[in-house]
């Protein structure tokens, strides 16, 4: 709220990000586990006399400083200026706080470049044993640097100690900092010798490119094996909150989820073949290895920027940059201490300040009419008041979505504005209007946000009202990805009378004010 929002309606700055911040993370990782599997295939080249794998070592070199030096330099600087754009108040907080060590880390990636460039110009030029000495300098640098962004990254999730303490160890040392670590090595060395496989897949030489694949599949196998309980390890030590959503709290998760094991699965039995059929092993395996392991990645990545909601930073910064400390305040009203808004008061323009609402509140996350996150399509269901209705206590309905920063008035622009509606149109149902319309609010602030009236009704034919009763005090049993619902046990005998009559003929219906 203290900085500029810039706007991208229909992409959102979200996706922008993982456009640019998935390919990146690739490479980095192969950027560290490049630089163990150049380090120990020289090692192994020279100690057998092996010209043929030493060969492939310089040609690797070549392929391996054009991959991470150009596209991963281009791309980390990309993800300096997106962020910095998409979410300025966390890049802040993450610079104030970690100075230092990003000033360690940009040392260490001035050591990989050179080291690397080192490496590559210097074969048949230098000493056998100082040759391999720059290749595991230029490894531990490179690995250094993964130190230190691990330690970075995973704060922003396991926060720990750091709440109360503001301490740059507690913050550095997190509770996610050594799980992380573990499992992202692996992943590096998984990254190296996938790559390796695809480099040797073009060999002419096929005695070269068997012992090659053995090579590189006894290095990725082990480490995808040891992946599994470094995962579950890190898994342990997020917060209650975001090991709930991982668990089957947030349906965004669920599908990552899906697609992380479904990448995981093919590439061990693309492994696993080639391990046992090593001649047959070609350029669309490794291709295919590859593809399911940018999958698995870029779930993992995923997965983790998701469990992170409602904060950017745990416990610190909500996802839309807003402070935690400064709720208290902001919920007295929000325009007029926005310093960037062009509306301060929700009665000069109401939609105009809906519009404001969005940009500073929503649309961190969402986009609208969109190809993520589509909030127009999301609420197009609810009516003016049951939106309005549901802004004001979202954060209980769902976790992972931030509190509403603002004033009654303030949460009636926004609902206003994402519902096309005419402002002022807030008045609660009308006692005339009945149970029935106090019901459909009812319905339409917890339901159809995720489910159309039309699902609902197709659902639940048939259904008896104790059936319906039932499930809504588990709700987690008919879809993991479904939050169990939180009301009173009135408000889900009303739900329950609501949604059977949804399957009742209209003339034995009582008259209802709105259709859903």
């Amino acid at each position: 709220m203290n900085y500029p929002v810039w706007y991208l309606p229909t992409i959102g700055g979200g996706t922008l990000i993982a456009l640019i911040a998935i390919g990146h993370v690739f490479v980095a990782h192969f950027a560290v586990g490049g630089g163990l599997l150049l380090a120990l295939s020289e090692q192994l080249a020279r100690g057998r006399n092996d010209a043929g794998l030493l060969a492939f070592n310089r040609r690797f070199a070549r392929f391996f400083v054009l991959l991470t030096l150009v596209y991963g330099s281009l791309t980390g600087v990309g993800i300096w200026f997106v962020i910095s754009l998409v979410q300025p108040g966390g890049t802040s907080l993450l610079i104030h706080q970690f100075v230092f060590a990003w000033a360690a880390e940009w040392v260490f990636f001035l050591v990989e470049i050179v080291a690397i460039s080192v490496y590559l110009y210097s074969f048949d030029r230098m000493a056998p044993a100082v040759h391999q000495a720059v290749a595991w300098i230029y490894f531990g640098a490179a690995w250094c640097s993964l130190f230190i962004i691990n330690g970075i990254i995973s704060f922003m999730l396991t926060s720990g100690s750091w709440t109360t303490d503001r301490s740059f160890w507690s913050a550095f040392f997190n509770p996610g900092f050594w799980p992380s670590l573990a499992f992202r090595t692996l992943i590096a060395i998984i990254l190296a010798g996938l790559f390796a496989l695809l480099f040797c897949s073009f060999s002419k030489d096929r005695s070269l490119r068997r012992r090659l694949v053995r090579y590189g599949c006894g290095m990725v196998l082990p480490a995808l094996l040891g992946a599994v309980p470094a995962a579950g390890w890190y898994l342990h030590s997020l917060p209650e909150p975001a090991r709930e959503l991982v668990g089957g709290g947030s349906p965004t998760i669920v599908r990552a989820l899906h697609w992380g094991g479904s990448g995981a699965i093919v590439l061990t039995l693309i492994l696993l073949f080639s391990l046992w059929q090593p001649a047959r092993h070609n350029r669309a395996l490794a291709g295919l290895a590859l593809a399911a392991a940018l999958v698995l990645m870029g779930s993992f990545e995923w997965i983790r920027e998701a469990a992170r909601r409602p904060f950017v930073v745990q416990q610190a910064m909500f996802c839309n940059g807003i402070a935690t400390a400064q709720l208290p305040q902001l919920q007295q009203g929000f325009l007029p201490a926005a310093r960037w808004s062009r509306v301060r008061q929700v009665a000069a323009d109401p939609l105009a300040a809906g519009r404001e609402l969005f940009k500073f509140q929503c649309y961190s996350c969402h986009t609208l009419d969109g190809i993520n996150n589509d909030l127009r399509q999301r609420t197009d269901a609810l009516s003016q008041e049951a939106l309005a209705g549901y802004i004001g206590g979202l954060h209980k309905a769902r976790y992972f979505m931030p509190p509403f920063a603002g004033n009654d008035g303030e949460r009636q622009a926004l609902a206003a504005f994402l519902t096309g509606g005419l402002f002022p149109a807030f008045e609660g149902p009308a006692d005339t209007q009945g149970k029935t319309l106090q019901d459909q609010f009812l319905f339409e602030q917890n339901c159809t946000l995720c489910h159309s009236t039309e699902l609902v009704r197709n659902r639940t034919a048939g259904w008896t009202k104790n059936r319906i009763r039932s499930a809504l005090d588990h709700l987690n049993r008919l879809h993991p990805a479904m939050p169990d619902y939180k009301g009173t046990p009135n408000e889900k005998d009303r739900l329950a009378d609501y949604i059977l009559r949804l399957n009742q003929p209209a003339a034995q219906q009582p008259a209802k004010g709105v259709t859903p």
